[in-house]
């Protein structure tokens, strides 16, 4: 009798025989999906690399130019010292403190007139490097315009030292002379004139200010009416930022801010109006 019943021993030598794999069948409603392209990779132009190169190099070539401008200038004022000194000095009998003062008024001094004398080559400097991203409309205006952005520049600078500064330092002496014995030092007197003359040559760009924010569409006439009382105020705390701590200086320094204000709106006005009859003589 088998003791495993009717099962039979299979040998491990003994294999099954391989079948060969059918192919599937493919239904003739199914069709096979076609492979997905792989998105191109995207690699930068080698143009934008090569442009921001050139941009460089052309920042470095203006940099390098208006450093060799201004020490060119400083190099003549240090040599023509005995020449403009007398009109720094005005006549006042200054002392000096210390042994470095007498270094420090003369590069202070210098440093601000080789920039004012370098200026109008820092600025064509500039133009030359900002000129290819401008638009066409502010490279216009900015070419146009820079001629007068320069004169206002000189006759802030000429209104301060003529006008605001003689009356602000007669007034302040004679304050102090009320009471004490005034010494006036070389180092405070330059910072006295230089904070009387460079920022009304900033402010004195107010006008091309507008004008160019007005050719861009940010600035109307309209607006700048409807802020008048606004902007009288920040004028007023502006003239007595950049002015001596007296009500004479900051009252001769707002009076023409607030005229160029109002002769900002006439231009802006102006310039609408013209703009306005362009376009119904082009219609």
């Amino acid at each position: 009798m088998d003791p495993y019943g009717e099962r039979k021993l299979i040998s491990p030598l003994h294999k099954k025989a391989v079948q060969p794999e059918q192919p599937a069948e493919i239904m003739p409603d199914e069709q096979p999906e076609p492979a997905m392209p792989e998105p191109p990779k995207m690699e930068e132009p080698p143009e934008a690399s090569e442009s921001l190169v050139d941009h460089l190099g052309e920042l470095r070539k203006q940099l390098i130019k208006s450093v060799f401008v201004f020490i060119f200038f400083l190099l003549v004022v240090f040599s023509t010292l005995n020449f403009w000194f007398p009109y720094v000095v005005k006549g006042h009998d200054l002392v000096i403190l210390g042994p470095l003062e007498v270094i420090k008024f003369y590069t202070s001094i210098s440093v601000t007139l080789a920039l004012g004398l370098s200026l109008p080559f820092l600025c064509y400097f500039l133009w030359q490097f900002v000129k290819p991203g401008l638009l066409e409309k502010e490279a216009k205006f900015i070419g146009l315009y820079s001629p007068a952005m320069l004169l206002l520049f000189i006759l802030g600078i000429a209104f301060g030292y003529f006008i605001v500064n003689p009356l602000s330092f007669q007034f302040l002496i004679g304050l102090g002379e009320a009471n004490f014995a005034v010494m006036i030092s070389a180092s405070e007197y330059v910072h006295f004139l230089i904070m009387t003359t460079i920022p009304l040559g900033l402010l004195f760009e107010l006008p091309i200010a507008a004008m160019f924010l007005s050719s861009i569409g940010l600035l109307t006439s309209s607006s700048m009416k409807n802020v008048r009382k606004w902007s009288y105020l920040v004028i007023a705390v502006v003239s007595a930022l950049i002015t001596p701590p007296d009500f004479i200086s900051q009252l001769i320094v707002l009076i023409p801010m607030a005229i160029l204000y109002e002769a900002s709106i006439y231009i802006v006005r102006k310039m609408e109006s013209k703009k306005s009859h362009i376009e119904s003589s082009a219609v």
